[in-house]
């Protein structure tokens, strides 16, 4: 079966790069891009590398032109998906690759959004440890799903194993993250030229206010089995992103206090134990960490691993792809996943070098 596809956001970045993506997919077909501001000009006029999408123009973002596709990813910027899928009840599955059904709680949404919330959807980070499973059990024949926040997926992903396993403490997580500025998206902005960040690096969204917090605090609250608070309030991250002068990447350094009694083997086996069988997230031998650099293009999260006893905590280091695994590649993963195909399908584990 062939699923048809519409894109909504295609002349920005991750709309782009979910076509990329969606290109080499054997089991879709592209028929419909849309975009605002760009409506009714050639989309290899925003998007020149697709090639292969050269015949298509893009279209206003209506829910008259979005409907009638089995698929509708949705990259748009925060707060505006929400007026679509209300609209799209028809459509078998829509990806919403904003952060506007990812969050269960109003109040978290309210503090660090605000505007209308909308109800949550299966959230899209197939790997993400959920009470004893995985969460791509949940997105088996999902019909709605969220695609994560870059930043979020990456600090989840690295801090999870440890959660559930107990030998990390979660009220004092700090987080410090190199980020490209493909991930503050295309539209135009004084503090992304490449005169304002080349030569340099800026932290923003520093104490406490980066919209990604409660997230990555609803994702490791879920990663525990019981006994915890389920809206996370008892864990504490301190999260701080550092804008960087590359085009893409994330290179994400977490740490945690080690929990009394836990030996260095209990640490590194429940890291091994939950991505040893994955192909996605791939946890890096002992001694060695990520670069950014090893994972452009593709769909993989690396992981590192360092036990620093002197200062009694976990150290991880997570690099990923912020426009693949941590948004694209995510949601064309979980979109394989709810369709019952292979998950690796159009998804690759090699970047690009140099």
């Amino acid at each position: 079966m062939t699923y048809s596809v519409a894109v909504s956001g295609a002349s920005g970045y991750a709309g782009g790069e979910i076509l990329r993506l969606l290109a080499a997919h054997p089991d879709v077909e592209i028929r419909t891009v849309t975009a605002h501001s760009n409506a009714g000009q050639p989309l290899v006029a925003h998007q020149p590398h697709l090639r292969s999408l050269a015949h298509l123009t893009l279209q206003d973002t209506t829910p008259e032109i979005l409907a009638g596709h089995d698929i509708v990813f949705l990259a748009l910027p925060h707060g505006q998906s929400g007026q679509y899928t209300d609209a799209l009840g028809d459509t078998p599955l829509v990806i919403d690759a904003g952060a506007d059904h990812r969050l269960t709680s109003s109040a978290a949404w309210d503090a660090f959004y605000g505007g209308d919330f909308h109800q949550p959807w299966t959230y899209g980070v197939p790997e993400l440890l959920v009470g004893g499973a995985k969460q791509r059990e949940h997105l088996r024949g999902a019909t709605r799903i969220a695609a994560p926040g870059c930043n979020a997926s990456t600090v989840s992903l690295s801090l999870a194993p440890g959660v559930a396993a107990g030998v990390i403490d979660p009220s004092d997580i700090v987080s410090v993250l190199a980020v490209g500025p493909s991930g503050a998206g295309k539209s135009l902005k004084t503090n992304l030229l490449a005169s304002e960040i080349l030569g340099s690096a800026n932290p923003y969204a520093v104490g406490g206010t980066h919209r990604h917090i409660p997230e990555i605090r609803q994702a490791l609250a879920a990663a525990r089995t019981a006994g915890a608070d389920p809206d996370g309030a008892d864990i504490r991250i301190s999260f701080t992103p550092v804008l960087v002068p590359m085009s893409r990447g994330i290179l994400a350094t977490s740490t945690a206090p080690i929990v009394e009694g836990v030996s260095d083997a209990d640490i590194r086996r429940a890291w091994e134990s939950a991505y040893g069988e994955e192909t996605f997230v791939q946890l890096l031998p002992a001694g060695d960490f990520p670069r950014t650099a090893d994972v452009l293009g593709a769909n993989t999260a690396l992981v590192g691993l360092a036990i620093d006893r002197a200062a009694n905590r976990v150290t991880v280091v997570t690099a990923v792809d912020n426009l693949v695994k941590g948004t694209a590649g995510a949601a064309v993963q979980s979109m394989n996943i709810a369709l019952g195909l292979p998950e690796t399908r159009a998804l690759s584990v090699n970047g690009v070098a140099p």
